[in-house]
């Protein structure tokens, strides 16, 4: 019985995502992926995506995945359609499953899946020399003051050489 559901696995439609098979996810913030969802019947085909993010047997959440602001979207005969855009969820170190639904049928014909890895200390980036290696966090503003303090510099620096270029000139005439 096993060998039948494989065959007729993506009869009805496929999905492919540009994820990996698990992946460091830190909780609240967006997870960018493309996602592939390709129509081989000789007809045109409606689907809808369902994510499921499941840790063991409980599912945490299930929602459906709006497609230019749709639930069910449509997929030419023998085509396929790229899907852009980011997910973001409330949980880490569980199954993320993103399954494609066709319509008329209203079943899974494919799904693809990955694992989210909560983050470690292990998984960040080393210290900078000289620091404390037991704080591993960093205000992004820290490191964005000297970038903005020498742009600030260098227009300074440009504006003023115009200004003198410009007397220059004047006194000239």
């Amino acid at each position: 019985m096993s060998p039948q559901i494989l065959a007729t696995a993506g009869n009805l439609g496929d999905i492919f995502w540009d994820l990996a098979p698990s992946i460091v996810y830190s909780p609240g913030f967006d997870l960018g992926c493309q996602i592939y969802v390709a129509n081989p019947t000789d007809t045109e085909k409606e689907y809808a995506l369902i994510a499921r993010l499941s840790r063991d047997t409980v599912v945490l959440s299930e929602e459906a995945l709006p497609v230019f602001g749709y639930t069910w979207f449509k997929v030419d005969p023998g085509d396929f359609i790229t899907l852009k855009g980011s997910l973001r969820f409330a949980e880490s170190n569980a199954e993320l499953a993103v399954s494609l639904i066709e319509r008329e049928t209203e079943e899974i014909t494919d799904t693809v899946a990955t694992i989210l890895i909560a983050p470690t200390t292990a998984s960040l980036p080393p210290a900078w020399p000289g620091t404390s290696t037991t704080t591993t966090t960093t205000d992004s503003m820290s490191l964005m003051a000297p970038l903005l303090m020498m742009a600030t510099l260098g227009m300074v620096i440009v504006s003023t050489s115009k200004n003198e270029e410009q007397d220059r000139e004047l006194t000239a005439k």
